[in-house]
């Protein structure tokens, strides 16, 4: 017969409790909870029965973090998580990392700078390994993952050359997407860019920044242009920044006839501010974007922009990260591949 005592008063109940109700040893409790098959199905339901009456759950992160693991991962954030989740980029990319999660049993944690800093976020963050976003390789943040033994995987950031990255052709799709409005006949063209760091003036732009600047000149190039021969605007990446740019794009002496985007999201914001003008999108001002969310296939008018594939760009990246954690073989790098979708922001230019 088990005695069953009242719940404790002040505290929660610990195993010991729950050895001393049921008369087990605290080994027990724990096969109970950890290792079923090292004891007997009677005493096994015994323990259950008496933990749930005192309200006992395990430690499981204790547990979890005294065995080395977690089964969680982390995203390593470059923004506040509210500038983060204003962004539909990624929702998409973590739709891709959480089914890699659902599918190999892990958690996932989402972990933004504290107190405005992603290096001090690291220690605090419980979990396997991190998916890097839009970091470069000097970065202090690299080197403490390093440095504590933290498997990672580089997104959106320069490559590093022993760490697994994953990233996208964003040279090639911002080449093509210039060389596109170059053929339609545009010459005054505006770019509206994605802010870079603050030390771009020191040593230019980097990662996927860098490498889509480097696309655009390539292709002015071979028009016989230059950088200084387009606008430039370079604001955070919302809806309401593209439209404040694009407004004061609009304001100059001689107004483009063609705005390219680097992200689809600012894009929006440039057709809000166009058509707020009283300006038609395309036929007065073509407008272009880079991304290819699911709301530009249906924006009005609707979007040509540059295709990345962000939901796979998270799948792999998860899966990677997950090789990485598990110790196995692994291909350290991917590069995926961009499409141009023309649709119907972008025409010929009138004048």
């Amino acid at each position: 017969m088990v005695r069953m005592p009242s719940r404790r008063v002040g505290g929660k109940p610990t195993s010991s409790d729950v050895a001393a109700a049921a008369g087990v040893s605290r080994s027990a409790v724990s096969f109970a909870f950890n290792n079923p098959q090292r004891i007997s199905t009677a005493t096994r339901e015994r323990i259950l029965a008496v933990a749930a009456d005192l309200g006992y759950a395990p430690n499981t992160l204790a547990r979890m973090l005294q065995a080395g693991t977690t089964n969680s991962i982390g995203v390593l954030l470059p923004q506040r998580l509210a500038q983060i989740l204003e962004n539909p980029y990624y929702a998409r990319f973590l739709m891709g990392v959480g089914q890699i999660c659902d599918q190999e049993g892990y958690t996932l944690l989402l972990t933004p700078p504290l107190q405005d800093s992603v290096l001090k976020a690291i220690p605090y963050a419980a979990v396997d390994g991190f998916i890097v976003c839009g970091l470069e390789t000097e970065g202090a943040e690299v080197a403490e993952l390093i440095r504590r033994d933290i498997p990672f995987v580089l997104i959106d950031s320069d490559r590093y050359e022993n760490a697994p990255s994953v990233e996208v052709d964003d040279w090639g799709g911002a080449r093509e997407v210039t060389r596109y409005l170059l053929e339609l006949g545009h010459r005054r063209i505006a770019v509206l860019s994605i802010a870079p760091g603050p030390d771009v003036a020191e040593r230019g732009y980097r990662g996927p920044l860098g490498r889509r600047m480097s696309g655009i000149e390539d292709a002015l190039a071979a028009s016989g242009l230059t950088m200084a021969d387009v606008a430039l605007a370079e604001v955070p990446v919302t809806r309401v920044d593209g439209y404040r740019a694009t407004k004061e794009l609009l304001a100059a002496p001689e107004r483009p006839t063609a705005i390219m985007a680097l992200s689809d999201v600012l894009a929006y914001g440039a057709v809000d501010a166009l058509q707020e003008l009283g300006l038609s999108v395309p036929d007065d001002v073509s407008v272009t974007g880079f991304d290819d969310l699911a709301e530009s296939a249906w924006f009005r008018p609707r979007l040509t922009t540059v295709r990345q594939p962000i939901v796979t760009k998270g799948r792999s990246a998860a899966a990677f990260l997950i090789s990485a954690v598990r110790g196995e073989d692994q291909h350290p790098h991917q590069l995926l591949g961009t499409n141009l979708m023309v649709r119907d922001s972008a025409v010929k230019p009138l004048m």
